[in-house]
């Protein structure tokens, strides 16, 4: 890993549901090891962290090409807000569950929603 990762999340498992906080820290060099940082509030932040080096350049970056096909499926209310930065690039990323491909991009980073009740995309 190289760079920084400092991401907050916004989780709401339904609309005008209590919205839940989380954060993510990691500064390369920091640690022996690749892990999260003191300042990351998530339930496992390693976990998180190992699914934002492994999708995040994806997920944050590539736009969704407009002749994907997606399951007409619906995955539940759930929205979470990604912001901040990955290796020193702005992030602004809106996750939902409403189609089959929107559902898979959740589930990739589903340690970075917490694993509060809506996260892991069951309803």
């Amino acid at each position: 890993m190289a760079g920084e990762v400092d991401l907050t999340v916004r989780l709401t498992e339904s609309p005008g549901a209590p919205e839940y906080v989380f954060r993510l820290v990691f500064r390369s060099g920091t640690t022996a090891r690749d892990t999260a940082l003191e300042g990351s509030t998530l339930p496992d932040p390693d976990a998180a962290l190992a699914a934002v080096e492994r999708f995040g350049e994806e997920v944050f970056f590539v736009p969704r090409r407009a002749d994907m096909m997606c399951t007409q499926q619906y995955g539940g209310p759930q929205v979470a807000v990604v912001t901040g930065t990955f290796h020193g690039r702005p992030v602004h990323s809106r996750f939902s569950l409403t189609d089959g491909c929107e559902i898979a991009r959740w589930r990739s980073m589903a340690p970075l929603f917490g694993g509060t009740p809506g996260s892991t995309g069951q309803t």
